[in-house]
């Protein structure tokens, strides 16, 4: 794959519509091109201890963060007429679908791609396929998984590996 937007989402706590952060690579002719990130006030606007575990973000972090509709008007632009990557494409993709319902936008069926389901099937043999192994796998490094700019960045490699 040649052209793509690969999107990943953290959560605040257990509402796919409690995003608190995204990060955005931009793919052209297999070269990145664009990236973007941002905190994001989630919606409910609470953190539970098990998501600040997994991310670290905290409340204090979002305080003064833009609401989604806010940040995905910057977004928009950058990925106008790309397909959506993302490793584990049910998550992310419901986190984007319950953000768009709860700000009242018409949500304009983005087409998605998997990465994940990709790797189950080009990489059988791993012991796990979780984000950071089929990185390394694809000969990238994650430092720092679960910022959500670092995981869209893993992502993107590995979907221009293997999709």
């Amino acid at each position: 794959m040649d052209n793509f937007a690969a999107i990943d989402f953290e959560t605040a706590n257990n509402q796919r519509s409690s995003v608190c952060s995204v990060g955005v690579v931009i793919v052209r002719d297999g070269e990145f091109v664009d990236s973007f990130y941002s905190l994001i006030q989630p919606e409910p606007n609470y953190y539970n201890f098990f998501c600040t575990r997994v991310h670290g973000l905290t409340r204090q972090d979002t305080e003064e963060a833009p609401v989604f509709s806010e940040v995905w008007h910057q977004i928009e632009p950058l990925i106008e007429g790309l397909p959506l990557v993302a490793h584990n494409k049910a998550f992310d993709e419901s986190c984007l679908k319950a953000a768009f319902r709860t700000y009242g936008m018409d949500y304009p069926d983005y087409k998605f791609y998997d990465t994940l389901r990709a790797a189950r099937y080009v990489f059988p043999y791993l012991s796990n396929h979780q984000l950071q192994t089929v990185a390394a796998e694809c000969g990238y490094h994650l430092d720092q998984h679960h910022n959500a700019l670092a995981d869209a960045e893993a992502c993107a490699w590995i979907a221009r590996e293997i999709l």
